[in-house]
């Protein structure tokens, strides 16, 4: 028994901790649970815990049901929230009856992604901007929804619910270990972010499973709804989860290069150009639902175009000018992404895809100088600037024919997140919009 599993044993019998809930996700990233008694955990922790695997969304078929869950001691943590009954959580591995891995578990995806940087000497480290709506009650489908607050970009008032609400949920979080390095109002209303400090991509991961679930809780603890959705308002901007990242050689940031006008390493920009010769096949899992492409027909902040720039906020992937010459500051910073991915298989993608910029020594194409939404497409063409997918149909053709997503996921996530998209596509096709009541209706 190691020194971890001594702890939490420790921790469960010191503290009084009444349940235990086993978490995992789905293929979607839907956070799934199971909770056990403390008497159970000992042998959990030593052989895992049973179940019914084809009643999980993308995971096994009906005849070959059982897997198990391993509880990881190393996420150990008690849920502020419940107060009254002492509760912990530790994420789980996922592994067939014979041990092997499953093949259908999307943190095992990433681990194995983590595996390929490992081996070639890099660990990955991301830091996300979580952006997020709160919302007053009740949701109502197929009703718009009500901004809890009419506030802006960095707005602050004493009055602002928003603020009251950050606070509460930054103070959970660090209860629960997860460091926060700042907080603020968006531009949209009721539209707020908070930023995550950063950590190795499998931590972060579980760290923004945790963030949702946390977030949620205070909301509905407040009477009122945390969303994620990426762009739940017609007339404002949608919500990114822009990630942050690096690759780090030991204790050396990869990516720095004292020496360069960028500050950034042959590896940093192979890795940029890995992401740009790849970020066409990965939107579909980077931005995974029909509304995600909403949010990135809107303009702006919000990336539609494949680019990358200094300080340039409208190009896909940025380079960070806030300390240049910090060697730790180093990093890339990926703009499309957003909050309802599934961060595990997102994360995969985006390491695969700079991982295979450097193996093929990919060039750096030419700096995007401009506001990229205001060229002209001309302009754009000539300048060689490709457009990502813009809706969800688009993006799994370009996904369909992609060999490093395919390799990535595994053939089983692959094929369940093809067909689980083309499904919602195709609903989504068929749905006749309030749009097309509103405008057709009256004059056909």
């Amino acid at each position: 028994m190691d020194r971890q599993t001594e702890f939490v044993l420790r921790a469960v019998e010191d503290r009084n901790i009444k349940f235990i809930r086993l978490w995992f996700t789905d293929v979607l990233g839907f956070l799934k649970s199971v909770a056990i008694a403390p008497a159970e955990l000992e042998g959990a922790l030593s052989e895992g815990v049973g179940f019914d695997g084809s009643a999980i969304e993308g995971y096994a078929r009906v005849y070959e049901a059982d897997m198990i869950a391993h509880p990881d001691p190393g996420t150990f943590q008690l849920l502020p929230w419940r107060t009254q009954a002492g509760t912990a959580r530790m994420f789980c591995d996922i592994t067939m009856p014979d041990g092997s891995p499953a093949m259908a578990d999307p943190r095992h995806v990433l681990k194995r992604a983590l595996k390929r940087a490992a081996d070639m000497g890099f660990t990955f480290y991301t830091h996300p901007e979580i952006e997020f709506f709160l919302l007053r009650n009740p949701i109502t489908p197929g009703v718009e929804p009500i901004a809890l607050d009419g506030g802006g970009y960095f707005d602050h008032t004493t009055m602002d619910e928003g603020t009251d609400f950050r606070r509460d949920a930054i103070s959970m979080l660090e209860q629960m270990g997860i460091s926060v390095e700042f907080s603020h109002h968006e531009g949209a209303p009721g539209q707020h972010e908070i930023d995550l400090r950063y950590a190795d991509a499998l931590s972060m991961a579980d760290n923004i499973m945790t963030f949702k679930v946390v977030l949620k809780e205070v909301a509905v603890s407040q009477g009122i709804r945390a969303s994620f959705m990426p762009k739940p308002f017609t007339e404002h901007a949608g919500s990114g989860m822009h990630t942050h990242l690096s690759l780090f050689e030991g204790d050396q940031n990869a990516f720095y290069d004292a020496t360069d006008e960028l500050r950034m390493s042959k590896i940093g920009k192979h890795f940029i150009a890995g992401l740009l010769a790849h970020a066409k096949e990965i939107t579909a899992v980077t931005n995974q639902w029909v509304n995600s492409y909403k949010r990135l027909a809107w303009g702006g902040e919000a990336p539609s175009y494949v680019c990358w720039g200094r300080n340039n906020r409208s190009a896909l992937v940025r380079i960070p000018l806030f300390k240049p010459d910090k060697a730790s500051s180093a990093r890339v910073e990926y703009r499309a992404i957003d909050p309802a991915c599934n961060p595990y298989l997102a994360y995969a993608l985006l390491l695969n895809a700079g991982l295979a910029g450097i193996e093929k020594e990919l060039p750096l194409p030419l700096e995007a100088e401009d506001d990229v939404w205001a060229l002209s497409d001309r302009e754009r063409v000539a300048l060689g600037i490709e457009s990502l997918p813009r809706n969800l149909e688009g993006a799994i053709a370009v996904m369909e024919s992609s060999e490093l997503v395919a390799e990535t996921l595994g053939e089983h996530v692959y094929d369940y997140f093809m067909r689980n998209k083309r499904s919602e596509f195709d609903a989504y096709r068929r749905e006749v919009t309030p749009y097309e009541l509103r405008t057709l209706l009256p004059r056909l």
